[in-house]
């Protein structure tokens, strides 16, 4: 059995809550999660990876089991997770590492890759955007949001944030819905329900266009620098399309792209595959 560690660590005084696994002398892999979750989405991933590298999952300020800061002297934008994350390799002794990224992760990590390229030993892309060919138009109430950002347009949003809507992002696009645990949805559910994390996810929302308008800075870290890449997709995702994977391979030729008869949640359902992938994919 792979033994996990749960800690927190002392980030600038904002405790950021993480899984361990693995040996600390194998390479270094960084799981960053997505929303509405935690790392506990990589609850089935982190066991299969274990053995060959040394593996930490952070939940991302205001989520999961870190801190969760009041808006009030903590601005809930994703330049400001970025930095609190990077922090956080540098505090635990991730000085060299692969990425994982996924939905918000991906410009959390992205952010961290474009600052520090020589610290990124290779990425891997799951349902992790960086192209707007990839954004479905499930983003369109969102993008309504970022052009006006009145209160009417922000309650609107609130729609997203519904136990009903947890469970739909997790089995939307599942050839069979009962694979799904109902673990992980409830307890996103769970943590969405806190007082406050409403308007903490809404502000969130209204700052991913600061992620979108740096798409372009993405793109040329990757065209620069190239990183070894594996984009691993669920290609029934509501909210990023087939082509934002594929898109990847215009700004780096050699990234491999594979699809899998799934959701957004990809793990959720092809933990087993994804895990084979990234072995085979990090084995060089």
């Amino acid at each position: 059995m792979t033994a996990i560690s749960y800690r927190k660590a002392d980030v600038d005084g904002l405790k950021i809550f993480y899984r361990e696994a693995g040996p600390r002398a194998a390479p270094a892999l960084l799981l960053l999660h997505g929303f509405p979750s935690a790392g506990h989405m990589f609850r089935d991933l982190i066991p299969l990876l274990a053995d060959r590298f040394h593996v930490v999952a952070p939940d991302l300020p205001g989520f999961g089991q870190s801190d969760m800061p009041p808006r009030i002297g903590f601005a809930y934008s994703f330049d400001r997770i970025a930095q609190v994350i990077d922090r956080f390799t540098e505090i635990v002794g991730l000085n060299r590492f692969a990425l994982y990224v996924f939905d918000y992760g991906a410009p959390t990590g992205f952010r961290i890759a474009a600052q520090h390229p020589d610290r990124i030993a290779a990425i891997v892309s799951q349902n992790g955007n960086a192209y707007e060919e990839g954004l479905s138009d499930g983003w369109n109430p969102i993008r309504a949001y970022w052009q006006e950002p009145s209160q009417a347009n922000r309650d609107a949003l609130r729609a997203f944030l519904t136990p009903q809507t947890t469970h739909w992002q997790y089995t939307h696009g599942v050839a069979d819905a009962a694979t799904v645990s109902p673990d992980g949805p409830s307890l996103d559910n769970f943590y969405l329900a806190r007082p406050g994390a409403d308007e903490i996810q809404l502000d969130l929302f209204g700052d991913y266009k600061s992620n979108v308008a740096l798409y372009p800075t993405f793109q040329k870290y990757f065209r620069t620098h190239k990183p070894r890449f594996l984009a691993a997709w669920g290609r029934n995702d509501p909210f990023f399309l087939p082509a934002g994977a594929e898109a990847f391979r215009r700004d780096m030729p050699d990234a491999t792209v594979r699809f899998y008869d799934t959701g957004h949640f990809a793990l959720e359902t092809h933990a087993r595959e994804i895990a084979a992938a990234m072995r085979e994919f990090l084995a060089d």
